[in-house]
């Protein structure tokens, strides 16, 4: 089951351009494309006269062309011609998906057309300041469910333990790292502190610490399924009075979870460097490193989604570093189950 009333990204925006572009969102045939305006808009990838997908056609002076007849169709959806025929039936249509172009990313409602109101469309400026916060962004296709890729995100205790080369570090820094916690109407929000800790292999590459570091992670995870993070480090004693503005080294992540299907996700996200952003070369090599660590995270979720789809979950067990992932789960299925009876009671 799919929150379909919300926000997904459905592309960054420099993925979409005259080409169509089919994605699968929350189970749905999906084309993207641009008119010839620049105005990007979102389909069902079905024509509607004999079925053939639209991301098989080209885009044209008039909309998106269907590669099997011709049948052309603009950004709402509408037939606008018919190879052969002057009258359009007015049952000629596909259906359309509301989409917004916003700070890089081209944001999707797969619900009610009528309840998608932009204002809780996240917010994420840093893409828009490259002079402070370059940034570098990607695509990674999961094979495993958009919300065991937030569990991950959840809980950062994993760190010490499945990325050891990259960003991790001793797992008890990890497990006993003081954690600052604030539940919201749509998610949460914490800090995990780990002063006086030694510094993982990344960031002693990143910004060359010799000894031990104070160190921070901030996370907000807004649902359905966005993620905003803060990463900061310096000199330990650095944070003895809590977070400074500016840190030794500071980088800023955006995770986006859209769901494919109901155990496949796209996996978007960026890193930002706020440490050295007149250097590429800094905003490259911590584009690098976090890649490498993801990796990682998509070797076992994607394991962990084959175990359950064939073991099932009721043999699972909680344990105390779950609290942020269980509020986090409680939060989706609150939105899940008022979204079901709103459906029930029309």
């Amino acid at each position: 089951m799919f929150i379909r009333n919300a926000w997904y990204v459905a592309a960054w925006a420099d993925e979409v351009a005259d080409t169509p572009l089919a994605r699968r969102i929350c189970g749905d045939a999906v084309v993207l494309f641009r008119d010839k305006q620049g105005k990007a808009a979102a389909l069902i990838d079905m024509c509607c006269h004999r079925g053939a997908p639209l991301s098989i056609g080209k885009v044209t002076d008039l909309g998106i062309e269907c590669g099997y007849h011709g049948l052309t169709f603009d950004c709402a959806g509408t037939c606008v011609r018919i190879p052969g025929q002057e009258q359009i039936p007015a049952r000629a249509r596909v259906r359309s998906f509301p989409l917004v172009e916003q700070d890089g990313f081209l944001w999707i409602w797969m619900g009610e057309a009528a309840k998608a109101g932009t204002s809780s469309i996240v917010r994420y400026p840093w893409h828009n300041d490259a002079t402070n916060w370059p940034h570098k962004h990607t695509l990674y296709p999961v094979k495993g469910a958009a919300m065991l890729m937030v569990d991950n995100l959840m809980d950062l205790t994993h760190l010490g333990y499945v990325h050891t080369s990259t960003i991790g570090g001793n797992p008890m820094t990890h497990v006993e790292a003081k954690m600052d916690t604030v539940r919201t109407p749509l998610g949460i929000k914490f800090t995990r502190w780990m002063l006086n800790s030694v510094p993982p292999p990344t960031y002693v590459k990143a910004s060359g610490f010799t000894g031990r570091i104070d160190r921070a992670q901030q996370f907000e995870f807004i649902a359905p399924g966005s993620i905003i993070q803060l990463s900061a480090a310096d000199e330990a004693g650095a944070f003895k009075d809590g977070l400074p503005e500016n840190c030794k080294l500071q980088f800023r992540l955006f995770h986006g979870l859209t769901p494919e299907t109901e155990t496949t996700c796209h996996y978007f996200w960026s890193t930002a460097n706020g440490f050295r952003p007149n250097d590429p070369a800094a905003t490259e090599q911590l584009f690098q490193e976090i890649a490498g660590a993801f990796m990682e995270d998509m070797a076992v979720v994607q394991g962990q989604q084959a175990r359950l789809t064939e073991l099932g979950e009721d043999a699972l067990v909680d344990i105390v570093s779950d609290a942020a992932r269980i509020h986090m789960r409680r939060v989706v299925d609150r939105l899940l189950a008022k979204e079901h009876q709103a459906m029930a009671a029309e």
